[in-house]
């Protein structure tokens, strides 16, 4: 059976409205967590704007329930818009326990079907020292990214000396997100390294995983509506 891990970011205050989709479509797992976006000082300043409180939610979904959240995404937060969030799948290979596959797919019967391995679009993930942020989105700018999601996290370093390659492994962290065409990817990945990784004040390191579909980098397909008209009519009921 194919699952995803799907994950959403919007501007907080419109988290509860995503929430309320992935109830609608009986998703048995949804894990909110609160960000910020990655617009520059400079741009926040010039326009006397504050920085844009972010909300990210995770859930589990097969493929079937993967379509028919994007799409519901769409109508209902213009998901697809630039400017109103974005949204992603990223494939599961593997799940802990036939317990946990049966709660994660309300008891449905294994499919044998596979994921695409085709991807056009990948998920950097970013772990840099607390602060360091812009320092990190300014590298991956100068390669070609167009944005970032911030979150906030901690190090539980293992090593005794708590440092390895003089990156501090216990200690405050944030962790950026950036959603990068795949043919870009390696650019990024590159200039972070570079410009703001080990031996640098910010001690970014770097990985990415396969995105299998993204929404929120393109326009709204005008035949969405009538894609997910069966959800609209089962949340009016």
């Amino acid at each position: 059976m194919e699952l995803n891990f799907v994950l959403t970011i919007v501007d907080r205050e419109r988290a509860q409205t995503m929430e309320t989709i992935c109830q609608n479509l009986k998703l048995p797992l949804a894990l909110t967590m609160l960000c910020q976006g990655t617009a520059t000082s400079e741009h926040l300043s010039l326009y006397g704007l504050a920085q844009k409180e972010k909300a990210l939610i995770s859930t589990v979904a097969d493929r079937d329930q993967t379509r028919k959240l994007m799409r519901a995404a769409k109508l209902r937060l213009f998901i697809d818009i630039p400017g109103n969030g974005i949204m992603m799948s990223v494939p599961i290979k593997s799940v802990g326990g036939g317990r946990t596959m049966a709660y994660l797919t309300d008891n449905k019967t294994p499919t044998g079907e596979k994921p695409s391995m085709v991807f056009s679009h990948e998920l950097i993930y970013v772990i840099l020292n607390e602060g360091a942020s812009d320092q990190v989105m300014h590298a991956a700018r100068s390669a070609g990214a167009t944005g970032g999601t911030v979150l906030l996290g901690k190090g539980t370093g293992s090593r005794e000396t708590g440092k390895f390659l003089g990156i501090s492994l216990a200690s405050e962290k944030d962790v950026v997100l950036i959603v990068a065409e795949a043919g870009k990817k390696a650019a990024i990945m590159k200039a972070i390294v570079e410009q703001a990784g080990p031996g640098t004040d910010a001690g970014a390191i770097c990985f990415s995983l396969p995105v299998s579909q993204v929404a929120g980098l393109r326009q709204v397909e005008a035949n969405d509506e009538d894609d997910i008209a069966e959800e609209n009519a089962a949340e009016e009921a």
